[in-house]
Parts: structure tokens; C-alpha cells; sequence
């Protein structure tokens, strides 16, 4: 059963508004047996939404129609919706009467331009909105099943789940559950991790899938059966297959972060950590500290140095800079950030242009007490985002050290 999700709004198109919307509609289709097939992002146009619903038409069973039902003139969903299906739009005192109801609550008047979302294609079954002005709607066509929510997150969150769901249930009589399990990894490239699971990506049940991010390689298991606990033992024996092959490089799964993985582990394990980066703008010091870890690094994470001149490692660690033995003097700034701050552990990473030769290489070191481990890797992809790559390096790096 082929499901499309239809988002409108101009600030879609324009770069001006992400739309977090349609991730969350297809999270919880996906739940509940019904994987999105296409997803089409419309603007404010009549003409255009027509379109994008009649191609929909053809090659989908259910479309969830996202936006575009408030009262101004660029919200064409319901025009659009009537004029795809060859059908009217009609007016229901009904819905004038809720929403007038819900302006009384705020203690407001409603404006005459509220009466356009008292109007729903002829045969749509209206969709209350207790938490909102906008009324949605579903109505059937030929064998199709179209539902129109609004685009304001709260209220379509509520009634996906209130009122859209329960009736994809009932009306598809929908009897198979689609778990899935992403697995997170770092220190290893794409086209090997691939390599090494590649007898297991045959399955047909779960379903595999790479996906490379900066630093990073995810791979995602998809199980469906006809009940949770069927699709999760799926998902429980193939992700034991998965981590016999490349186990020494999942670092964490589904919410995990590695910088959230670290910082627990250096909790649990009575680690503080101070940091010096080089050309990378503080992405480290910023990943340590981020609103997910931050209650954890406090304690663990000592402080971090930010430098963009290479000079500057002698002026503020009074570190040796050699033009050649980049790894060597990463060393030692990790060594005397590790000392300066009398934590467990100092890290250190680079950045450098490779001048005339396109491309740049990263180093990094660890310290910590009986030694020091290093790596490097070159990096050719866009310069901006080298310093995303240099953390997960860096803190590739750290985390190896941690779990051994």
C-alpha cells in the first residue's frame, strides 16, 4: 500500500521554514504498518496543489495532505482537494459553529475570512479540532484515502494521533507493525561497513540501510510483522549479526550521540576531559556541551581551548609548533592541555590546508596517564564541513579509548 504526504507553504520552497511536519507524519505511518512512498512539497498555489493531488492520485492509496487549511487566501487546501476530485466545495454550519466556539474560549471575535474553513470538499467527513481554529478533514475516492490536517505542529500532531490513526486502522484494517533500529557508528567509511554486512543486506525482513553524515556511518534496520513483539525479536537477532561484523565501530543506536555516549562514559567512569582544537571554531568544546549532554559534562568536561593561528599553540601552551610533525605536536598539546587543567585526559585536533594540493588533513591526539594514541585522515570534501568530520575524528578517538 503506497502512502504520499503533500506539504504546503511557499517557506517550505523558499528555504525559510524546515519542515519538521512530514517527519513526524512518517514516523508514526510507519509504526503503524503504512511506509511513505513519495513526498511532495508544494507552495501557496491553487493550480500547483491540483496537481501535486492528482499525480498523487495515481500512485498512492492514502495521502496526508499537511497545511494550508487557515483562513487567508493562499491556504488552498480545501479548493485544491474539491477541484482534484471533481467535487464541490460545501458549506458546513457545523464547523462554523465549532469555530466560532473556539474564538469565544479565547476570548476573541472571529473574522469574517474565518468562514472559509467552515467549507470541506462535498463528501468529506470533518475532523474536529479541539486544539485549534482550523477544522481538518478525509474523505474517500475511488478506492483512495485523502486526510487533510493542519500545519500548525501542535494541532496536527493531535489529531494524527487522536483521530487519523485510529481511522487508517480501522478503515485499512491495518495488522502489521514496522519497527525500526538505527545503529550508529564512527571510524569507519561507508563503502566498507557495506562491504562487511553486505550478505546481510539480502534481507528482505528486516530491511537494510547506509547512510553516510559528516563523520559518521548509520546503518538502519526496518522490521514489520503482525505484532511489536514479533518485529522487535526480528530486529534483536539481526542487529547480534550486525555487531559481530562491525561491533568495534557502533558506538551507540536510534537517540544516541557520540558526544552524549562519551560524556556518560567518562561519568561512569571518573574521566574529566580537557580539549584544544585548531581551525575547527570550537566544534568539540560546542558537541560536549550541547543542551543534551550538558547536565553530565559539567563535571566531566573541564574546559576547552579554541585556536585558529598554529603560532598560537606556542603563545598559550607553550608547545613546540613544527611545520612538518603536525601528529607529534598535536601530541603535545594534548599532553599539556591534559596537564594544565590537571584532567584524566587532554585532546587535541588540527586542521590543515594542504596549501596548493586540494584537500585537507586532520590530526588528533589523546592523552592520557601512561601515553598518548594519534590519528590522522585527509579530508576532500567541502571545507566547511571539515571541522565536523575533525570532531568525529578526534572524538572517534576518545571514545575507542574509553570503551577498552
Amino acid at each position: 500500500m503506497a502512502v504520499e504526504i503533500i506539504a504546503t507553504g511557499s517557506e517550505l520552497l523558499l528555504g525559510e521554514q524546515v519542515d519538521t511536519n512530514s517527519a513526524y507524519i512518517a514516523r508514526r505511518l510507519r509504526e503503524i504498518g503504512l511506509p511513505v512512498h513519495y513526498k511532495t512539497v508544494v507552495g501557496d498555489n491553487e493550480d500547483h496543489m491540483v496537481d501535486a493531488i492528482r499525480i498523487a492520485l495515481a500512485r498512492a492509496d492514502v495521502i496526508v495532505i499537511g497545511g494550508g487549511l487557515g483562513p487567508t487566501l493562499d491556504d488552498v487546501t480545501r479548493p485544491a482537494v474539491a477541484r482534484a476530485l471533481g467535487r464541490e466545495l460545501v458549506f458546513r454550519q457545523d464547523l462554523l459553529d465549532q469555530i466560532e466556539a473556539r474564538f469565544r474560549a479565547y476570548g476573541r471575535t472571529m473574522g469574517e475570512n474565518n468562514r472559509r474553513q467552515a467549507y470541506v470538499p462535498d463528501g468529506a467527513e470533518p475532523i474536529p479540532n479541539p486544539v485549534g481554529t482550523a477544522p481538518a478533514f478525509r474523505i474517500e475516492h475511488e478506492g483512495r484515502v485523502i486526510v487533510s490536517l493542519p500545519g500548525v505542529p501542535r494541532e496536527m500532531e493531535y489529531l494524527l494521533e487522536q483521530a487519523v490513526i485510529p481511522y487508517l486502522k480501522i478503515t485499512l484494517n491495518l495488522q502489521r507493525v514496522m519497527v525500526v533500529r538505527t545503529l550508529h557508528t564512527v571510524g569507519e567509511g561507508e563503502s566498507r561497513l557495506d562491504a562487511l554486512i553486505e550478505d546481510l543486506q539480502q534481507s528482505t525482513n528486516p530491511v537494510f540501510g547506509l547512510s553516510a553524515k559528516s563523520g559518521q556511518v548509520d546503518v538502519r534496520l526496518t522490521a514489520t510483522a503482525s505484532s511489536l513483539e514479533e518485529a522487535q525479536r526480528l530486529l534483536v537477532e539481526m542487529e547480534g549479526k550486525v555487531r559481530e561484523r562491525i561491533g568495534k565501530w557502533i558506538f551507540g543506536a536510534d537517540d544516541d550521540t557520540l558526544e552524549g555516549v562519551i560524556v556518560k562514559l567518562m561519568s561512569e567512569r571518573h574521566h574529566t576531559l580537557a580539549t584544544v582544537e585548531l581551525d575547527t571554531g570550537g566544534v568539540i568544546s560546542s558537541r560536549l556541551t550541547s543542551s543534551k549532554t550538558a547536565g553530565l559534562s559539567s563535571a566531566a568536561f573541564a574546559g576547552g581551548l579554541v585556536l585558529s593561528d598554529p603560532a598560537a599553540l606556542s603563545k598559550t601552551l607553550s608547545v613546540e609548533v613544527d611545520p612538518v610533525e603536525h601528529v607529534a605536536v598535536m601530541a603535545r598539546a594534548a599532553q599539556r592541555i591534559r596537564a594544565i587543567h590537571t584532567t584524566t585526559l587532554g585532546l587535541a585536533v588540527m586542521l590543515q590546508a594542504l596549501g596548493e594540493t586540494p584537500g585537507i588533513k586532520m590530526y588528533a591526539a589523546l592523552a592520557f596517564d601512561g601515553g598518548t594514541q594519534t590519528a590522522d585522515r585527509s579530508f576532500g570534501g567541502h571545507a566547511g564541513l571539515a571541522p565536523q568530520f575533525a570532531s568525529a575524528l578526534a572524538l572517534g578517538l576518545l571514545w575507542r579509548h574509553l570503551r577498552s
